[in-house]
């Protein structure tokens, strides 16, 4: 039963609360047949978004924590408690709504329509992107006519499975098969198998030599007659679109070939097939191998192989960080393992991935690593005993 404003001047008296150094409108509450809800706590470019009629998705599998992703973005969904009992009152208006309009009501009468007692609140976090170079990497491409294409019991994702399974929006999910050099065939998203890659690249690399082009400028459409009768057209293009830049000179489709891209692929090549290089010879086969014209350099293997410059002689070998774990801890946990004191230098390549919005490298190795000095060169150690 609602109040009528007698009551609620006798309630303030009996209270002796003054109503002049109160609010003038009095609000009348009664409970309605509303149950528990779930309260969201959305900073105000998410609430415009759901204003303007587009959606949230929260996604996660019953194993995994839930996130929730907009467009572009993701987060990770916490409860949050609170001492005080929130209530949910549809079309309630604040003091500030109320003291606008010309004439305010003294007292307004509103039923509760749930309540809660926690809220879910939002916070920025990096999208889950491991999985998927995991479901990807179950049924790798490995040509038209490889008897896995006949096969339909091999796993395929389509943009849509993806969406469902990965916990990432859906523009860091297509960022990341970009950066895999996934391609779309029949609708599904796959990555090549390493093997068919490197024969796509040596058909591209041995037609620039025999034609004798510039790594620069190298012509689509004359690469697509010459070695369309090899491989499917649109694998030469992706071919070129994963290790060149496309661009268009007097109506014609050209692409410049990228020779870190490809020296870094070589490197890949030679690694795979041996735990351990002895670092001199390895850079001499290395140049051997890469197409003429091309200079290779350390640089071009970070994050995809590690030297070793205290064993004698140095040796290198291949450390992809894909391979790494996707947590912080984990990651570190797994670098510490593998090697006790590590530069800056050699570090970063293996954990700039981890750094989340405004975070810096050096703000990691502060908080999962000590540091020190050794021989004049600064090192960072881990901060508990790594198994």
């Amino acid at each position: 039963m609602s109040r009528t404003r007698a009551e609620v001047d006798a309630t303030l008296q009996a209270a002796k609360l003054r109503a002049a150094e109160l609010l003038p409108t009095a609000l009348s509450l009664r409970f309605g047949p509303g149950a528990p809800c779930c309260l969201l706590e959305l900073e105000p470019a998410l609430c415009r978004r759901l204003e303007a009629g587009r959606s949230l998705v929260i996604r996660g599998e019953k194993d995994e924590q839930a996130v929730l992703c907009s467009g572009d973005k993701t987060y990770e969904l916490k409860v949050a408690d609170t001492s005080n009992l929130l209530l949910c009152i549809p079309g309630c208006q604040t003091h500030e709504q109320l003291a606008r309009q010309e004439s305010p009501p003294d007292l307004i009468h509103a039923e509760i329509f749930g309540f809660a007692n926690n809220y879910w609140e939002l916070r920025r976090c990096r999208p889950k992107l491991q999985k998927l170079r995991r479901l990807l990497m179950e049924n790798t491409y490995e040509g038209p006519n490889s008897p896995k294409e006949v096969d339909s019991n091999h796993s395929k994702y389509t943009t849509e499975d993806l969406l469902d399974v990965i916990q990432a929006s859906e523009e860091e999910i297509m960022a990341h098969l970009q950066i895999l050099n996934a391609c779309e065939i029949g609708g599904y998203w796959r990555i090549l198998e390493f093997d068919y890659e490197m024969k796509l690249l040596n058909h591209v690399t041995q037609l620039v030599d025999s034609e004798s082009w510039s790594f620069s400028k190298v012509p689509l459409k004359i690469c697509l007659q010459e070695l369309g009768p090899l491989e499917p057209e649109e694998m030469i293009e992706h071919c070129l679109k994963c290790y060149g830049r496309r661009y268009i000179d007097e109506g014609e489709v050209y692409f410049e070939l990228s020779a870190d891209k490809i020296c870094r692929t070589t490197a890949q090549m030679l690694l795979q097939n041996a735990v351990k290089f002895n670092l001199a010879e390895f850079q001499a086969v290395w140049q051997q191998s890469v197409p003429e014209g091309m200079v290779t350099s350390l640089d071009q293997l970070k994050g995809l192989a590690l030297v070793d410059r205290h064993s004698r002689p140095e040796i290198i070998f291949l450390l992809k960080a894909d391979d790494l774990p996707e947590g912080n801890q984990e990651r570190f946990n797994a670098l510490f393992s593998l090697r006790e004191k590590w530069t800056e230098e050699d570090i970063a390549p293996y954990i700039q991935d981890l750094c989340g919005e405004k975070q810096t490298i050096g703000a990691l190795l502060t908080k999962y690593s000590r540091s020190s000095v050794q021989n004049g060169v600064k090192v960072y150690n881990s901060r508990r005993p790594v198994s």
